[in-house]
């Protein structure tokens, strides 16, 4: 077989996962007619074409898909690989993807614990944001926030926490809101988002408040600009009371009402099947269940 035009095969990955010639441009940090030459020379060498051309966008062919998987999955072998070389081989690698929550409130302030109980594994942890599908190629376990249980074969789910939510604020907010008035001095003292209107809409409709004026208030991306926002004593939000445990506690933040939303959804532990009971991806799990058996 004809050498490999490797250069190509890599920009032809990229530009299949960016989904287009100039995000791929940008992320190798080369010009979008290299990338365009590339892909004419990529497709030469084949004999076939990979892109349809006819739109106002190049978009890849059905047999492209299938050629940029084959090529993405062998990268990610690739890295690996590598990984593991170069790692000293008496230090053990674990890849944590969580979304930015538990990563923020619940993980780090913990994880010194699992460090010092295990020093002879390297912890990385990285960000599972929202829309983007984690790649266990590259990831050994990642923590999620869904509806419903994932079904993933070859993979272990563990609940984590609830995602029950509630609303509370600042202590010197807390002043500015009457108990037996909650929905109306609630968004008289400001509602603040997390991503959206919907959880505070949801909240309002199951404590009986019916009104005609349209919900405002700031909407946040992130639920740590939120958190930081409620802390700040800039309106009340809702939160996660797994989440914020240690802000009930040390009184940075009171709880408002029982009144709740999110009780069907939860946050969950997701990993690779262990090879064995020593592995590294094992023995994060087992500290993250003696973790919440001691209520920390």
């Amino acid at each position: 077989m004809k050498q490999l035009p490797l250069n190509a095969l890599r920009m032809f990955e990229s530009v299949a996962r960016c989904g287009s010639f100039k995000q791929a441009a940008e992320e190798l940090s080369v010009s979008q007619s290299a990338v365009s030459h590339q892909m004419k020379h990529l497709e030469t060498w084949l004999g076939k074409p990979l892109f349809d051309r006819s739109g106002s966008r190049p978009l890849l062919l059905p047999q492209a898909h299938v050629l940029a998987d084959t090529i993405n999955r062998a990268l990610s072998n690739i890295d690996i690989a590598c990984e593991n070389l170069s790692t000293p081989h008496d230090t053990r690698s674990l890849v944590i993807a969580a979304v930015p929550s538990v990563a923020v409130c619940w993980l780090i302030p913990r994880l010194a614990d699992f460090n010092s109980q295990h020093p002879d594994i390297a912890t990385h942890i990285v960000y599972n944001l929202e829309g983007r599908q984690v790649d266990f190629n590259k990831v050994d376990l990642a923590f999620t926030f869904l509806n419903t249980p994932p079904s993933m074969p070859n993979h272990d789910v563990t609940l984590f926490q609830t995602g029950i939510s509630v609303p509370v604020c600042s202590p010197k907010l807390r002043g500015n809101i009457d108990k037996n008035k909650l929905p109306q001095t609630i968004i008289s003292a400001g509602l603040l988002h997390d991503s959206t209107i919907d959880g505070w809409t949801d909240w309002l409709l199951r404590s009986g408040y019916q009104s005609n004026s349209p919900i405002s208030g700031p909407v946040y991306e992130d639920f740590n600009l939120l958190r930081t926002a409620a802390l700040a004593g800039q309106g009340v939000a809702l939160c996660p009371l797994a989440l914020i445990a240690s802000d009930l506690e040390s009184g940075q933040l009171v709880q408002l009402s029982s009144t709740a939303i999110n009780e069907d959804s939860n946050y969950y532990l997701i990993k690779r099947k262990a090879t064995s009971d020593d592995s590294a991806s094992e023995q994060f799990s087992t500290w993250i269940l003696n973790t919440l058996d001691r209520r920390t």
